[in-house]
């Protein structure tokens, strides 16, 4: 099947064709877009305006700067015990988000399936039907804090079945996935010679206590792990779009010549600015104050959704909380299009993040604690109002 036909299989977003019907709504508080608040550290911009007067104005090598490269591997092995070679291991992305299209095109056969846990980030199954693949969803529940497990894995997999992608903390529903739980799926993997995509891009924003585990550190899974992450989340640099992936030399020498056909190299002083930032305390400085306020702002809204009657989940991890709706009597497309309407507030329905997702909403705290504070007084005040709760 040609690309052309491929890009017919997939649809635009359901989070943008939301936004696009905020568009115009006065007043409007918007809990949907998954983007941090915060403003890229100043140091961090100040490595970029450093690099630009250096004259890094030029084309890069297609695996990105060797010295971001190292930064990476220096952090990789610091903070997630993942021994990666910085000079055939690791590779620097145009935002985290290329690496689940390039990563899967590298292996991935007409037909072949990938085991993807829903409720699930928007980008995945679209990756996997334009890689050639077909994305199997593997719904994981409320009961178990929307952690996956082996038990679930085992019902679908199938003699065809050739990778799966994990997210942990997890968007749309904020769970963490715990040493055991990827202990467990290491084991399901190795038994079946998948290979795992691990979308890490959160891995800082984890709460009570809990700590955010890479599966790739764990005894045999470098070989059989695409481990994802980026700078969006982690520094406040969504619109710089930077991302890095640790993989086996195989995978990253394919992925390598797949971007020196697409964005040849990511934007270099942006590069540079990260390496510096890698190894600066003050980023690491900044990530923890964003980390405690949106530890605030999760307390906040999971008390206020419980309250007007919405049971939720308490998420430990990310900056999302997945509250079920459907006690309601509305859809989630109802329910969103209700609140956006009535209390000009924008959620996600659940179904955008797969069929898993069905009969929940999805709220993003990446927004300031006063207009949170706003936002659940306008959707309790439309609730009480229209009898739903």
């Amino acid at each position: 099947m040609a690309l052309s036909d491929r890009l017919e299989l997939v649809n635009p977003s359901e989070i943008r064709k939301l936004f696009d019907l905020a568009q115009g709504i006065e007043g409007l508080i918007s809990l949907g877009i998954g983007e941090p608040d915060f403003d890229t550290p100043e140091h961090i911009k100040e490595y970029a305006k450093e690099a630009l007067d250096k004259g890094m104005t030029h084309y890069g090598p297609n695996a990105g700067l060797p010295m971001l490269r190292e930064a990476v591997s220096r952090k990789l092995m610091e903070q997630n015990g993942i021994e990666a070679d910085p000079g055939t291991e690791i590779m620097i992305l145009t935002g985290a988000n290329q690496a689940f299209l390039m990563g899967l095109s590298t292996f991935l056969k007409d037909g072949e399936e990938v085991l993807i846990p829903g409720p699930m980030f928007v980008s995945y199954a679209p990756a996997v039907v334009l890689a050639g693949g077909k994305p199997v969803e593997v719904p994981t529940y409320e009961e178990n804090e929307f952690r996956l497990s082996i038990d679930d894995l085992e019902k679908h997999v199938t003699g065809r079945t050739r990778a799966l992608i994990i997210n942990t903390p997890n968007n749309p529903t904020g769970a963490v996935l715990t040493k055991k739980d990827l202990e467990e799926i290491a084991d399901f993997a190795i038994e079946h010679d998948l290979i795992v995509f691990s979308d890490e891009v959160y891995e800082h924003f984890v709460y009570d206590g809990v700590r955010n585990h890479s599966i790739a550190s764990l005894n045999g899974m470098f070989e059989h792990t695409v481990t994802i992450n980026g700078f969006s989340k982690t520094f406040a640099m969504t619109g710089w779009r930077l991302g890095f992936v640790a993989a086996p030399s195989w995978i990253i020498e394919r992925m390598t010549r797949f971007q020196m056909y697409n964005s040849t190299c990511p934007v270099t002083f942006v590069q540079y600015a990260a390496a510096k930032g890698l190894e600066d305390g003050r980023s690491w400085k900044a990530v923890e104050e964003m980390r405690k306020e949106y530890d605030r702002r999760r307390n906040l809204v999971w008390k206020r959704l419980n309250g007007m009657g919405l049971p939720t989940v308490k998420p430990r991890g990310a900056f999302y909380i997945f509250p079920r709706i459907r006690d309601t009597g509305l859809s989630d497309h109802e329910f969103s299009e209700l609140i956006l309407k009535e209390a000009r507030v924008a959620v996600v329905p659940g179904s955008a993040f797969g069929k898993a997702g069905e009969g929940y909403i999805r709220i993003s705290y990446a927004t300031a604690y006063e207009k949170l504070e706003e936002a659940m007084d306008r959707m309790e005040k439309v609730l009480r109002e229209k009898k739903l709760v």
